[in-house]
């Protein structure tokens, strides 16, 4: 186990317990308007659903961020072998990312009221764009907050001259999260100009910019946890993020369909966006060849599980069910409808949002000098928010199948009696998964913030020292049966996209839904069910390492990570 040799790495610990403050609140947000979908009537006049929803969004955003925040203050002092460069900035900025969260809990409201605090032309107080609606105040804070974080992390690398493609994508990483930013601080009168700048700040943040940093973090975790070699690592990145703005920048036209712009979008936003998996397959097996290089033993599970958790729902929800939806054949029908948060679910709170909770299980026991600790807890939670996961975005995709249909294609009435009952059943298995999910996301936040506070346990497992080989499902993985797992997971996603073009059919489009829905009803449960299997492949295959006797880290063996 290493132990913590920069002072400066311990104020990565309050934005990472703010982050599990902020994500508790959260879902619970989502718990209620999960229980709106079933009931509108619920707080109707007092906490109204769109209201709510746009909490749940924000605060979605802000737990994510917290936990990017905090894990690059954790990893900076490591890459640089040095204290983080200005530490009383970094307490300005936790201070700012608080009042900019009570700020938008606060002000959400106010765009029912029709109150934005209107001022030199800028919405001051509340701006109701969505994903981006605080007011223009909030956003000067925020925007100052970034350019803090971008400066301290450029202050605190050594001379470029020494710099790997780690530090290289973090720092293309910050500097562009503070710069991107800037679309969204001004405001258009025309909606369809207003529109695509949002799309700037949306689509380049997280498909553009959230990547690059999540693709960099990921490699540097997999230096710490396994030793991999920085090299190797360094070379991942390097075309990770090369992958990721090539195939992004013109991506973002798949937002452009249907606001207004040309034409000619269609076809280019339809091309690029997909490209986009690209980079996501190529983060998929950068985690396979690093994670099974020479055996080396999992001594933090709960640490690894995210990661994995993290890289294959990016493959899942941001690959292939973005994939599915972003041709202007595709897109013209799910737009706009429950097929949309299937994909967005997964791929936000999958990719970054394990992230963070990775990232938390890694640098909280050594913050706090925990030596070893009793994994259980961690590895049960894994299990349930995956599950939990994996049961919304499969209640939302089926429930919007069925919606696109009655909806978009027959062009029936959504409070008239149709298509209301027709999604019902899917409406109560969102709030039912949530509540699998809602459990363990309590018990991660609970391990999390009492992790060195509380009693150790007094049973806890001891790890074998020696295993012997196994055969079947524990066997070690190959990259050939890899290979397969991941073909399986392209398979069903076709499937997918087939049912979603199958709605520009004439059959369909005369009220026979028997195509979609049959295609729908094996793509999205075989791609979900696919996926829960092949984690459980994966970690399995873990298990026929040999495993250390005691510590929940590896050495980072940190002489190699600036070579």
């Amino acid at each position: 186990m290493i132990k913590i040799e920069y002072r400066t790495q311990r104020l990565s610990l309050r934005f990472f317990l703010l982050m599990l403050v902020l994500f508790l609140f959260q879902m619970l947000f989502g718990l209620i308007i999960a229980t709106q979908h079933v009931d509108p009537t619920l707080l109707a006049g007092i906490a109204n659903f769109n209201i709510l929803r746009a909490e749940h969004t924000n605060l979605g955003i802000l737990w994510i961020l917290s936990g990017f925040i905090g894990t690059i203050l954790f990893i900076g002092p490591l890459l640089s072998k040095r204290e983080l460069a200005a530490p009383w900035l970094i307490q300005i900025l936790f201070y700012a990312l608080i009042i900019v969260t009570v700020w938008n809990v606060a002000t959400q409201s106010l765009a029912a009221d029709g109150v934005a605090g209107w001022w030199a032309g800028q919405p001051w107080l509340q701006e109701g764009l969505e994903y981006l609606e605080a007011g223009r105040a909030a956003d000067v804070v925020i925007f100052i907050g970034f350019a803090i974080l971008a400066w301290v992390v450029l202050r605190t690398f050594p001379p470029r001259r020494e710099w790997n493609e780690i530090h290289w994508g973090l720092a293309i990483g910050v500097t562009a999260l503070t710069f991107v930013w800037l679309f969204g601080v001004f405001f258009i009168d025309r909606l369809d100009l207003q529109e695509y700048f949002r799309w700037y700040v949306v689509h380049y943040w997280v498909e553009g910019v959230w990547e690059v940093i999540h693709i960099s973090l990921v490699g540097f975790l997999l230096v710490l946890m396994f030793k991999a070699d920085v090299k190797s690592v360094g070379y991942a990145v390097f075309w990770g993020v090369a992958l990721v703005w090539l195939s992004g920048l013109i991506g973002n036209a798949h937002h452009y369909f249907w606001i207004g712009t040309p034409a000619f979008w269609q076809f280019w936003g339809s091309l690029f966006s997909a490209l986009e998996p690209l980079p996501l397959v190529f983060c998929f097996w950068h985690i396979y060849l690093d994670a099974h290089q020479d055996n080396k033993p999992l001594a933090n599970a709960p640490a690894f599980y995210f990661i994995l958790g993290s890289v294959v729902l990016e493959q899942v929800g941001a690959g292939i069910l973005g994939f599915t939806m972003t041709f202007a054949l595709t897109n013209v029908w799910s737009h706009g409808t429950w097929v949309t948060p299937s994909h967005a679910h997964l791929a936000m709170f999958g990719t970054f949002g394990m992230l963070g909770i990775a990232s938390a299980y890694y640098a909280v026991p050594l913050l706090r000098g925990v030596k070893s600790f009793d994994q259980r807890l961690g590895r049960v939670a894994f299990w349930l928010v995956l599950t939990g996961m994996l049961g919304i975005a499969f209640a939302f995709a089926i429930g919007g199948t069925i919606q696109v249909f009655l909806y978009r294609s027959m062009g029936l009435n959504w409070f008239g009696g149709e298509v209301f009952p027709a999604m019902q059943f899917y409406k109560v298995l969102i709030p039912i998964f949530g509540l699998v999910f809602a459990v363990g996301t309590g018990l991660l936040v609970y391990d999390l913030l009492t992790l060195g506070l509380r009693q150790p346990s007094a049973v806890v497992p001891e790890p074998r020292l020696h295993a012997a080989p196994r055969a079947g499902w524990g066997s070690a993985l190959k990259g050939s049966e890899a290979s397969l797992w991941l073909m399986g997971m392209w398979i069903f996603g076709a499937i997918i996209t087939m049912g979603l073009l199958s709605f520009n059919l004439d059959a369909v489009s005369k009220g026979d839904p028997t195509i979609p829905y049959v295609l729908a009803g094996i793509g999205y449960p075989g791609l979900l069910l696919i996926t829960l299997l092949f984690v459980w492949r994966f970690l399995a295959s873990l298990q026929a390492r040999p495993q250390p006797a005691a510590a929940p880290e590896a050495s980072p063996a940190m002489a190699q990570v600036t070579s």
